[in-house]
C-alpha cells in the first residue's frame, strides 16, 4: 500500500511531535528523571589536581595531573587523568599525541622507577638505593676528572678543561635550575654541555 504524505499532514505531524517534546522538556512526564539517571558522575569530581610540565620535548607544555585514591593499593594516590593546562602560556591547554598519552607511560609496567645498577660481568640490572647511585656517579666522575683534567694547554695558558665528560640537561627544569646546572658544569671544566631545549 503506497501512502502519500501531503504537506498539510507533514506539518500537522511535525507540530504534534514538537508539542510533545516541548511538554516533556518542561518537566511534564518522566523525561527529567530518565535523563538524570543516564548521566554518569563526572570522573574528576573526587580527584586532586596538580600542575606539571610535560617531559617529552623541549616545548615544555603545561599539564594538569589528576590523582585519586588507588583501588589496588588503599591509602595511596594514583594518577587517573592528564590534560593540557589551559592557563599555561606555552600550550594553552593543548597537548600533542605524546603528551596526551603520558598516562600510558606513567602506568607502564616496564617503566623504570628506581636506580638500577648492573655489576661488572653481570647480565641483569638490580635495584639500588639513591644514595648508592649518587655516590657511585660522584666517584666515577671524580676519578675521571682527576685522570683527564687539563689545567694548561700546550702554550702554557690556563684552560681548566675536562674533555672526557659530557653533561645533558632537560628542558623541563626551571630557569634557576638551568642556571645552576650551567654553573656547576662549567665550574667542573666541562666543555660538552648540551640541553634538550637548545636555547
Amino acid at each position: 500500500m503506497n501512502m502519500e504524505l501531503s504537506r498539510r499532514q507533514f506539518l500537522a505531524g511535525s507540530g504534534a511531535g514538537l508539542a510533545g517534546t516541548t511538554i516533556a522538556a518542561l518537566g511534564f512526564g518522566d523525561v527529567e528523571s530518565a535523563h538524570a539517571v543516564s548521566i554518569r558522575p563526572f570522573k574528576l569530581a573526587q580527584t586532586k589536581e596538580a600542575r606539571s610540565t610535560c617531559p617529552y620535548c623541549a616545548v615544555s607544555c603545561g599539564m594538569v595531573i589528576f590523582s585519586a585514591q588507588s583501588k589496588s593499593a588503599p591509602g595511596k594516590m594514583e594518577i587517573v587523568h592528564i590534560e593540557g593546562d589551559a592557563d599555561h602560556p606555552v600550550n594553552r591547554g593543548t597537548l600533542c599525541p605524546k603528551g596526551s598519552a603520558a598516562l600510558d607511560y606513567i602506568r607502564s609496567e616496564t617503566r623504570v622507577k628506581y636506580p638500577m645498577y648492573r655489576k661488572p660481568g653481570a647480565n641483569k640490572f638490580e635495584r639500588v638505593s639513591w644514595d648508592f647511585a649518587m655516590e657511585r656517579i660522584a666517584k666515577l666522575m671524580k676519578d675521571d676528572r682527576d685522570q683527564n683534567f687539563i689545567e694548561k694547554n700546550n702554550d702554557g695558558t690556563t684552560v681548566n678543561r675536562w674533555t672526557t665528560m659530557a653533561f645533558l640537561s632537560g628542558s623541563s627544569c626551571t630557569n634557576e635550575t638551568g642556571w645552576l646546572t650551567w654553573k656547576v658544569a662549567r665550574g667542573l671544566g666541562l666543555l660538552q654541555l648540551e640541553n634538550q631545549a637548545r636555547i
